[in-house]
C-alpha cells in the first residue's frame, strides 16, 4: 500500500502548557530540588503550578508556557544547596541566572508575590536590581497562583492565605510585619486578576429565559469581593 494513503492514529497534540521543553525542564529541576527538602513545600508548588495552568488565559499565548515554568521554579531559592542570602526569591533567581536560564523567567522569579517590597528591609536591594522588575499580566498570574494555594497545595482565597501566613509566622514576628507591608500590591494584583478572568466568562444573552441562560462563575473571589 501507498505509505501515504496510511491511515491510522493521528499524532495526539501536546499541550505547551504542560510539554513544552521550558515547563518540562522547570517541572524537572524543581522536583531535584524541593522534594526531599520538604514534603509541603513541593505539595504547594505542584499547587501552585496547577493553579498557573488554570489562570493561564488571563496572559497572551505566546507567555502561558513562561508563567507555568515560572511557577514550577518560583520557590526554589529555599532549597538549602541554592541559599546564598536568605531571600528565597532573590537565591532563586541567582541560581537560574547563573545556570543560564531566560532572563525574564529570572527576574518574575526574584520579584513574585511583591518581593521587591521586602529587600529594602534586608540590605539586598542593589542584588534585586540585578533583575528588572516587570508589571505585566504574567507577573500578576505568578503571584496570583502563590497567593491562592496553601501550604500543602490547596485553593485558598487569598485573604485566607495571608491570614495563615501570618498565623503560621506569629503575627509579631518580622515575617509577618513584611507580609503585612505587602498586602495593598497582593489585593491589587488580585483585582486585576479576577478582572482578566471574568473577562474570559461568556456574556449571558439576554434573549434567554432563566432557564436557559449559561451559568457562570459565582460565589466568593480571592479578593473577597463577590462575583
Amino acid at each position: 500500500m501507498n505509505p501515504t494513503h496510511r491511515t491510522g492514529p493521528a499524532t495526539p497534540r501536546l499541550d505547551p502548557l504542560t510539554h513544552s521543553d521550558l515547563v518540562v525542564h522547570a517541572r524537572r529541576l524543581a522536583h531535584q530540588l524541593l522534594v526531599t527538602e520538604r514534603h509541603e513545600r513541593w505539595q504547594h508548588t505542584q499547587g501552585v503550578a496547577g493553579q498557573a495552568v488554570r489562570i493561564a488565559g488571563t496572559v497572551g499565548d505566546a507567555d502561558r508556557p513562561l508563567l507555568v515554568a515560572a511557577a514550577w521554579l518560583h520557590d526554589i531559592g529555599y532549597s538549602p544547596p541554592l541559599k546564598q542570602t536568605g531571600f528565597h526569591p532573590l537565591d532563586g533567581a541567582l541560581y537560574l541566572a547563573g545556570q543560564g536560564w531566560n532572563h525574564r523567567l529570572v527576574a518574575l522569579i526574584a520579584h513574585h508575590s511583591g518581593a521587591r517590597y521586602i529587600p529594602v528591609r534586608r540590605g539586598l536591594t542593589p542584588l534585586m536590581r540585578r533583575f528588572p522588575f516587570e508589571d505585566s499580566a504574567v507577573a500578576d498570574a505568578l503571584t496570583y497562583a502563590d497567593q491562592t494555594v496553601g501550604p500543602h497545595g490547596l485553593h485558598m482565597t487569598m485573604p485566607d492565605r495571608i491570614a495563615e501566613a501570618i498565623a503560621r509566622h506569629g503575627p509579631h514576628s518580622p515575617d509577618a510585619q513584611l507580609l503585612i507591608d505587602r498586602i495593598p500590591h497582593l489585593r491589587a494584583v488580585a483585582a486585576r486578576v479576577e478582572k482578566r478572568l471574568d473577562a474570559l466568562l461568556p456574556i449571558p444573552d439576554d434573549t434567554l429565559d432563566g432557564a436557559d441562560r449559561p451559568r457562570l462563575a459565582c460565589g466568593r473571589s480571592s479578593s473577597g469581593r463577590s462575583r
